[in-house]
């Protein structure tokens, strides 16, 4: 070990817990885009697996926080990012969970809105990078720049429900549409969870600059 070495700052716990739980959750949805490709019980059980690996690591940060006295920001904040960042992927899970139960076919407005919850899940694993390498403007950036992805999301899911809702012919498709508007409302709720979650890494910006 080198001289360089001894000095290196050692990488903090927090940080990497809740880079490992950004990281399962980008993989998390990105097996949920190739799940709206097709349905298929290999995918699903894989977005099940990662989500129940994400919970682990959640576990995990809690009791570290639990037992820790010095944290490298607000407890709170910590808390409430690991919390944010767990629901993205627990509404992803569900939302699979009831495409199975309910046997609904994914539509294009679902797919449109996988890809940008996928590209704000991106950029939230961004942030908390950015957090950890202490570049805290830009993880501000890719904060905001989940949050401007999560108001497409939003924009997507009101068309969407404006489409479904478009002359009903018979009580099949009153049922259908109520099945598909669940879905819908799932992915709206992990938007909501990526928009919290980047609110408190800005938070956690504005505290330590």
């Amino acid at each position: 070990m080198g001289l360089k070495d001894l000095f290196k700052k050692k990488p903090d716990k927090f940080l990497e817990l809740l880079l490992q739980q950004t990281s399962l959750t980008v993989q998390g949805l990105e097996q949920f885009k190739v799940y709206l490709k097709k349905r298929n019980s290999v995918v699903a059980k894989k977005v099940s697996k990662i989500e129940k690996e994400a919970d682990e690591v959640r576990r995990i940060l809690i009791e570290e926080l639990m037992r820790t006295f010095v944290t490298p920001f607000d407890r709170e904040d910590i808390s409430s990012l690991s919390r944010d960042i767990d629901d993205i992927l627990d509404y992803t899970n569900t939302t699979v969970d009831e495409m199975d139960i309910l046997k609904v076919d994914s539509t294009v407005f679902m797919k449109r809105m996988a890809t940008l919850l996928y590209e704000a899940a991106v950029e939230l694993d961004l942030a908390v990078t950015r957090l950890r390498d202490g570049h805290f403007r830009v993880a501000a950036d890719h904060a905001h720049r989940a949050k401007t992805l999560e108001n497409r999301v939003e924009a997507v899911y009101r068309e969407a429900i404006a489409d479904l809702f478009r002359g009903p012919k018979d009580v099949k498709h009153v049922s259908e549409m109520l099945k598909v508007r669940e879905i819908y409302r799932h992915l709206s709720n992990a938007a909501d969870r990526e928009d919290q979650a980047a609110n408190v890494i800005s938070d956690i910006v504005m505290k330590m600059t």
